[in-house]
């Protein structure tokens, strides 16, 4: 079974993972480093790809069935003298107990012929292979989506947290002014105790901030393998299809969940051959030698052939036909319900880049208009036609809108890569980040033919270089 790769036509690479701001160190760490970083620590990836190994040996299990079973048998006997029985039948009791009799048995058993079951039996095993490579990307997929959203909320709260100390500065000097100016009688007492109102907002504005950064923090640590330190700039957004039915087409074509829906439709409907195949009979052949001890019994071997069909069974056989087309059924209704599923993850992409590049060119504007707004109102509050309260509000307001704008952006950012994910390219693979990827056809080739135990050095190499050994 041959590894299959996919090629994306819509996505050659993702061009904005990697790069950096200008004024930003090489120190930075960037997005891209973050997902080869969850996807080399992701236990959640070792995990499935244990599991996929498991299926591997499936096959191995399956294929072995194929071959004869050679078995051995060691029997120790000792009987008990009858002394009712003449002397000269009696001979070598000596005692109460004859003496001891081994007798060593070799049994060579083979299914020759079963109608195609056993042949049907590797090829489910081979279809469950393929579906859980599927599932395999499916959960990279995962990993590399929760990296891009710890990344995004890392870098968003930081944001949040310094605009937040920023906006509790700025209320600190206003406090201060707003006192001094009480002192000369220029503001009245109520002024003041607006400006420290503002200040305790503030601050419990920043509590919260800090509080959402350092669970931003555990986030990324869980998913990253360690704490952020100094974060890149959000880099540009990767190429994307054109439209909702592009990305659609691709989606359906591409995406692991239709691939493992697919396998799993091939494997219910061999299941269902499988089933059928039971009412066949089974032809099976067994050679037996037999080496007893004293030799005086004489060895022996014989060959066997049987033919064996089973009758009647109480309605089992029958019952297990019904379960094959059912699961048969499922595994179709499966596959179409995938395809409801990745068309609506599609469509909620691109409605959600769409509803946040709108919301950035908003807040854009309400930045714009706050700021000179705030401009005004404190020089106006100078020359006395403006309070205290104003100078604040209009302060409050600015800092509302850049940090909307600040957490639009981080989930424009994953809206992207949900996209991407979406259609069954978020993988190391297609986003071109340059390192060694796990091969999940490797541990297959080498377990495929059912190796004996001593044949298992080209195994031992395969779990040495995928550090399972």
């Amino acid at each position: 079974m041959k590894r299959r790769t996919f090629k994306p036509l819509l996505l050659a690479t993702v061009a904005g993972l990697g790069l950096l701001a200008g004024s930003l160190s090489a120190s930075a760490e960037t997005l891209a480093d973050a997902l080869v970083s969850a996807y080399k620590v992701s236990h959640l990836l070792d995990q499935n790809r244990a599991t996929l190994r498991a299926a591997d040996e499936d096959v191995a299990t399956a294929v072995a069935a194929l071959r004869p079973v050679v078995s051995w048998v060691a029997q120790f006997q000792k009987d008990r003298c009858n002394y009712d029985e003449p002397t000269a039948d009696r001979a070598g009791c000596g005692y109460e107990w004859s003496k001891l009799s081994t007798t060593l048995l070799l049994d060579i058993s083979w299914t020759i012929y079963d109608f195609g079951r056993s042949g049907l039996a590797v090829d489910i095993q081979k279809e469950t292979v393929l579906a859980t490579r599927a599932a395999l990307l499916s959960t990279e997929q995962d990993v590399l989506l929760s990296a891009v959203k710890a990344y995004a909320d890392a870098k968003a709260t930081a944001e949040q947290v310094a605009i937040t100390e920023n906006s509790v500065r700025v209320i600190s000097e206003q406090l201060k002014a707003a006192q001094d100016r009480f002192d000369v009688g220029e503001v009245t007492k109520t002024d003041v105790s607006q400006a420290e109102a503002s200040l305790a907002g503030a601050r419990a504005s920043l509590a919260a901030a800090q509080g959402e950064y350092k669970a931003a923090r555990e986030a990324y640590k869980a998913v990253i393998g360690h704490y952020p330190e100094r974060l890149a700039a959000l880099p540009r957004a990767p190429k994307l299809p054109k439209s909702p039915d592009e990305a659609t087409s691709t989606a359906l074509r591409l995406h692991p969940v239709i691939k493992q829906s697919q396998h799993m439709v091939t494997a219910a409907d061999l299941g269902v051959q499988l089933a059928k195949a039971g009412h066949m009979p089974t032809v099976t052949g067994v050679a037996e030698l037999t080496d007893p001890e004293p030799r005086y019994a004489g060895r022996s071997a014989s060959m066997t052939l049987k033919f064996n069909q089973t009758l009647y069974s109480g309605g089992a056989i029958a019952s297990t036909n019904r379960k094959a087309v059912a699961n048969r059924d499922k595994a179709r209704a499966g596959l179409s319900q995938a395809g409801v599923e990745v068309a609506q993850a599609v469509a909620n992409a691109f409605a959600g880049i769409d509803v946040y590049r709108a919301q950035i060119n908003a807040y854009d504007q309400q930045i714009q208009a706050a700021d000179l707004a705030y401009q005004g109102v404190r020089e106006e509050a100078t020359l006395g036609a403006r309070t205290t309260l104003d100078v604040l509000n209009a302060e409050q307001d600015l800092l509302d809108a850049k940090a909307s704008r600040i957490t639009a952006e981080a989930s424009l950012q994953v809206a992207y890569y949900q996209l991407l994910s979406a259609m069954g390219l978020l993988t190391v693979e297609n986003l071109k980040l340059g390192i060694p990827t796990y091969d999940p056809a490797a541990y297959y080739n080498a377990v495929q033919n059912a190796p004996l135990s001593d044949q298992g050095k080209a195994l031992d190499r395969v779990l040495r270089a995928i550090g399972k050994n």
